[in-house]
């Protein structure tokens, strides 16, 4: 598939430019892995290429998961640049804390009219790195947020847990769920000890258009279900410009992905993955997958509504 690659240093963002090669003019940000170029990310935009859009994949470097204080003001460039190749629509998709990204730079950029969000939160979160120091796979920024506005970072929902107790904690909650990875119990403390505040929380009554934000019961990262039922308690007090649908299922997993989607990055063994990765995908895989055939049916009709 052929690709226009793009740095922060020279262009402004990191990303990947992956025009659909029957032509448009919808254009999705797609947000997925830690690179813009790897399989996850390649595979999303053959989704979304077979759903009649072109994509411009985003990651916050060249192969990086991490996120602390990255500047909204990519979208800007990358927007602009999709403007400049015929897209009349724009859209954003992430999932989990891109989930939360793709929120924020919709709160911020009024163009975009259709809004994705896979296992996000209501909140901005802390900065996070994934360098391995003090061989912790992850730990958290210092005084940093995951995102930033012209220079500054956004107000944020600090860990509960410094480094390297931030990691030793997930690790434990892993281990004793049965999971892979698990943090929903950090995530709840992290709460606990400070309240979320206006500031931190993101402004979704300024998204224009379609939001769909969808969460599993089940999910162990993070209580996303009740995140989005929080976003969507929000706009009924609030005056705003969009439609916001919620999707919430017993089961899924924080891998709430279409099924479709999920064959592409992985033909074989994809539903092993989830089984793997999580104790509900191993103990419910039936109810799991019949979450990603219904996600998958439910948001190509979107696609083609919009």
């Amino acid at each position: 598939m052929k690709k226009q690659v793009f740095n922060a240093e020279k262009d402004g963002f990191c990303g990947a430019w992956y025009a659909n090669p029957a032509g448009n003019k919808r254009g999705m940000i797609l947000m997925l892995g830690d690179s813009a170029e790897d399989r996850m990310a390649v595979c999303g935009a053959k989704w979304l290429h077979e759903n009649g859009c072109h994509v411009m994949a985003m990651s916050p470097d060249k192969k990086d998961y991490g996120h602390h204080n990255y500047p909204l003001e990519r979208f800007e460039k990358a927007i602009t640049f999709m403007k400049a190749q015929g897209c009349e629509k724009l859209g954003v998709i992430g999932a989990s804390t891109t989930g939360m990204l793709a929120l924020v730079a919709a709160s911020y950029y009024p163009e975009i009219t259709l809004t994705i969000a896979v296992s996000p939160s209501d909140f901005i979160m802390e900065g996070f790195y994934q360098d391995g120091k003090d061989g912790m796979r992850e730990r958290p920024g210092d005084g940093e947020s995951s995102v930033s506005w012209r220079g500054e970072p956004l107000p944020y929902l600090p860990y509960a847990y410094r480094h390297p107790e931030y990691w030793q904690k997930i690790r434990e909650e892993s281990k004793s769920g049965g999971d892979f990875i698990a943090s929903r119990k950090m995530f709840d403390e992290s709460e606990r000890r400070h309240p979320l505040q206006e500031e931190e929380k993101i402004k979704v009554e300024r998204i224009r258009g379609r939001i769909i934000c969808i969460g599993a019961e089940d999910d162990v990262l993070w209580d996303t279900c009740k995140y989005i039922r929080r976003m969507e308690a929000r706009l009924d007090t609030l005056p705003h410009e969009s439609s916001f649908e919620a999707w919430l299922y017993e089961h899924g997993t924080h891998f709430a992905f279409p099924e479709s989607m999920l064959k592409k990055m992985l033909p074989v063994g994809s539903s092993l993955l989830v089984r793997m990765m999580f104790r509900a995908g191993k103990e419910y895989p039936k109810e799991c997958k019949k979450t990603r055939v219904d996600i998958d049916k439910r948001l190509q009709k979107v696609m083609r509504e919009w």
